[in-house]
């Protein structure tokens, strides 16, 4: 036990402080800059979540100031309370050493023992689920005030965190209900007020419902979801195989069956609210993942599951060879270190830059800094492309009142409601009327549909003309900017260069002196010239102008003057053997000139 004692807390100091840093040094997750201006218009709802996520978030920059730390440390402080009350939850039901140890295994369980350095509603969501949990099993045993204040405390807050809890509120029921001391707390008068006042913490969200067209639950259970089976279920049990990892898996699989032979066997203690806690939400979302949505991270969803099982795990791998319960220790520490590393690249931006290329690239957290260094100097009102390029700018310029115009994001994400309540997209009169820096994410979109998205803006803001391009890492991320004057804006559309290298291809490995042909074309005007730049130095100048039927059909809504003839061969000669990032400069007719994204290639020797 004591062994087990000073492991939890040498492991909770490190992981305090490790996250600290984190939490300093890594730019706002997407969501976290939306939440951070959900809390400059405080509400008790939103269209996305109720309020507590805001509030929190309001709290902490009140504290410490409109900084990344300043956001999240509310989250962080509820992150590091979270393993303690476990292990105080695991030693009053089962003894202190399986406290200890259960804890333990929460700290190295790499989405508990991250918790809470991103200020994201999952961090108060499993604290309601976790006081939820200890204050029915306290309840079970001898109905006192301190556990009534607990199982109030943990509806009320599960009911500001996210629509989510409703699945975890009707597994606890289950559990009650299957258990004799379960069942005989709802006849408990108590018990019933506890209750009436964590139906009473909905109401925010259900009046926002309400008053809205029921947008958020719109959005939360039938726009996101295509409700039609596919095969994406099965990513979502890989999620949990590399988050989790297989021996943990395995040892919560024992540690559940624990659980079910002792409730059937009517053996006293919260087996019963232990099998119902983790069992519905795994085979509800394991379900789920197979119809549901499956464009966005969902393998957090099963965290407040594990919960229970961290619980019981202790003495379900007891009897486990010494051998298989350190490689469940080590395995799991394994995880947790590499969600640390992954944090600590995404932090780093010359460590970030090497992942440009790859599916493990951090997206979400990286150019907001950039792009707000970019328009730090301008005079002219800001006007962002979606709701999350918006919400990072007003961050970084500490201005709530940014204009964002309405964007495919903003619906598929659930914050196109919240923004129209808002007013936050100006009306076309003024748009067109009155100066603006406008800013495009041109990577938030795939490049199929980029040139409709141009097309649609040019309707709205006129011509596109003359971008100040900015590539971060590489050109995996890309914003464009563009100095709107005021007034009507006529002429034709000008949009911004679409370009694509086919050969070679990206990753390759090519000799010293290698070809390269590909498309380019810019509507409205067209292309002079382009250029390849070998690491962002200019080494070679294309032919432009050959004949590429396929391009001109595959975009047959382009205006660029020369379709079809927008192809181009060129050679780049005697470059240095290595890996090196290979890109296009597109210089437009109307002067422009702009840097496409680079890819990888690997020079022989």
């Amino acid at each position: 036990m004591l062994t087990a004692r000073r492991a939890f807390w040498f492991l909770w100091a490190l992981l305090l402080g490790l996250k600290l840093w984190i939490a300093a040094r890594l730019p706002l997750f997407g969501d976290e800059a939306w939440y951070w201006l959900e809390s400059e218009h405080p509400a008790w709802a939103y269209s996305d979540l109720p309020a507590l996520t805001a509030g929190l978030i309001r709290l902490g920059t009140t504290v410490g100031g409109d900084t990344p730390l300043g956001v999240r440390w509310p989250f962080l402080a509820i992150g590091m309370l979270v393993p303690w009350l476990l292990v105080r939850f695991a030693a009053g039901r089962f003894g202190p050493g399986i406290g200890w140890r259960a804890g333990l295994l929460a700290l190295l369980l790499p989405l508990l023992g991250g918790l809470g350095f991103l200020a994201l509603p999952d961090t108060p969501l499993t604290l309601a689920a976790l006081l939820c949990l200890m204050g029915a099993a306290s309840l079970r045993e001898r109905v006192a005030l301190p556990a009534l204040a607990l199982l109030a405390l943990g509806l009320v807050v599960g009911a500001l965190s996210h629509y989510r809890f409703v699945l975890l509120l009707l597994a606890g029921l289950l559990g009650l209900l299957v258990d004799a001391p379960g069942r005989s707390l709802l006849r408990d008068a108590r018990v019933w007020a506890v209750l009436a006042l964590g139906a009473l913490a909905w109401w925010p969200l259900l009046h926002w419902n309400l008053a809205h067209a029921n947008a958020g639950f719109a959005f939360q259970l039938h726009d996101r979801h295509p409700w039609t089976l596919h095969a994406g279920g099965f990513g979502f049990v890989v999620g949990q195989l590399v988050i989790v990892g297989p021996l943990l898996l395995a040892a919560f699989a024992a540690a559940f069956a624990l659980a079910w032979r002792r409730w059937r066997a009517g053996a006293d203690g919260p087996w019963a609210l232990v099998v119902a806690t983790a069992g519905v939400p795994v085979l509800v979302y394991f379900a789920l993942a197979f119809v549901a949505d499956r464009e966005r991270v969902s393998f957090h969803w099963l965290l407040q599951a594990w919960l229970p099982l961290l619980a019981v795990a202790p003495m379900a791998i007891a009897r486990w060879r010494r051998g298989w319960r350190i490689a469940v220790h080590a395995s799991t520490a394994m995880l947790l270190a590499g969600t640390f590393a992954y944090a600590t690249v995404a932090a780093t931006p010359a460590w970030r830059a090497q992942f440009a290329d790859s599916r493990w690239y951090p997206d979400n957290f990286a150019g907001w800094d950039a792009v707000a260094a970019h328009v730090r100097a301008v005079d002219a009102p800001l006007l962002a492309d979606n709701f999350m390029l918006g919400a990072q700018l007003a961050f970084a310029s500490r201005t709530p009142g940014i204009a964002i115009l309405d964007h495919p994001l903003n619906h598929k994400h659930g914050r196109a409601a919240q923004l129209a309540l808002w007013n936050a997209t100006p009306e076309t009169a003024a748009l067109r009327a009155q100066a603006w820096t406008y800013v495009l994410e041109d990577s938030a979109l795939p490049l199929p549909q980029r040139l409709a998205h141009y097309h649609a803006r040019c309707e709205l803001l006129g011509s596109l003309s003359m971008p100040s391009a900015l590539s971060v890492d590489h050109g995996r991320k890309r914003f464009l900017r563009f100095d709107l004057a005021a007034g009507a804006r006529t002429g034709a559309c000008v949009t911004p260069a679409l370009a694509w290298i086919d050969a070679p291809a990206a990753g390759a490995t090519v000799p010293r002196t290698f070809d390269l042909h590909g498309w380019a074309f810019k509507d409205g005007v067209g292309i002079a010239h382009v250029e390849v730049l070998l690491d962002g130095t200019a080494v070679s100048q294309g032919r432009y102008g050959v004949p590429m039927p396929h391009v001109a059909a595959y975009w047959d809504i382009s205006t660029d003057p020369s379709q079809p003839a927008v192809g181009f061969l060129a050679q780049v000669q005697n470059a240095a053997p290595g890996e090196h990032w290979l890109a296009l400069r597109l210089h437009g007719r109307d002067g422009s000139v702009e840097d496409g994204p680079a890819q990888r290639v690997t020079v022989a020797d």
